[in-house]
């Protein structure tokens, strides 16, 4: 059966998912050299305590909630760097991602996994994202996968930069009032390239922040 073509908006929210660009973004992306941009962006501290107390439960880093419904997977393909800074920050890039989508499901941009990972324009862009999926009335349903990810480090060992490439052929929203998958055609659309900055909290031990995003749509290296 051939499958209904999704409204311009709906097809956005759907298959190209934290795409809209941060703020002040544009289609500007990181300069290749030595400094990371953002990397002076300025942390703030979670407004709910991200400070983890004994041993973190299962779906809670940092005692922090990031559990998503289990129709919603988010896939992390990549290999933890050995540099233990470049690890923490790519695994709180991660839930800073898992946080955007939980606020999804939970139609709330003040969860505290979304106030926890994310600071400055990061925070905006997070909810920008949750705002625009609430507005159509969606959630998601269906598997992420992010790729072939790359981290690098500021000289000031407060920022690092992470980069990774992401394919949503199989991610899909789904009408919160009926429950209603809206599939679309899997397209170049579909796959794109992503460069967080992450900054760490100094007032606490291992957080790491998604300060700026930027975002190219339509990779074909990435498929």
């Amino acid at each position: 059966m051939k499958r209904r073509s999704l409204p311009v908006a709906v097809a956005f929210a759907t298959t190209a998912a934290l795409l809209l660009t941060a703020c002040g973004g544009g289609d500007d992306k990181p300069d290749d050299n030595d400094k990371i941009a953002g990397a002076d962006q300025g942390t703030a501290k979670p407004s709910k305590s991200a400070e983890p107390s004994g041993a973190p439960a299962e779906g809670k880093p940092d005692g922090v909630d990031v559990s998503l419904p289990a129709d919603m997977n988010l896939v992390f393909d990549w290999q933890k760097p050995k540099d233990k800074n470049e690890a923490a920050a790519m695994e709180d890039a991660a839930n800073y991602l898992r946080a955007i989508y939980r606020g999804v499901d939970k139609r709330t941009t003040e969860d505290a996994a979304v106030t926890a990972y994310a600071t400055g324009e990061g925070l905006h862009y997070a909810e920008t994202q949750i705002n625009e999926w609430i507005k159509g009335g969606w959630t998601a349903t269906g598997t992420r996968r992010h790729y072939d990810a790359s981290t690098r480090s500021a000289s000031n060992g407060s920022s690092v930069e992470i980069a990774f490439c992401s394919d949503a052929s199989k991610f899909y929203g789904k009408e919160v009032k009926t429950g209603k998958v809206l599939k679309t055609e899997a397209s170049l659309k579909d796959f794109g390239y992503y460069k967080i900055i992450m900054v760490k909290v100094p007032t606490s031990e291992g957080l790491w922040q998604a300060s700026k995003v930027y975002v190219e749509t339509g990779v074909e290296e990435c498929r």
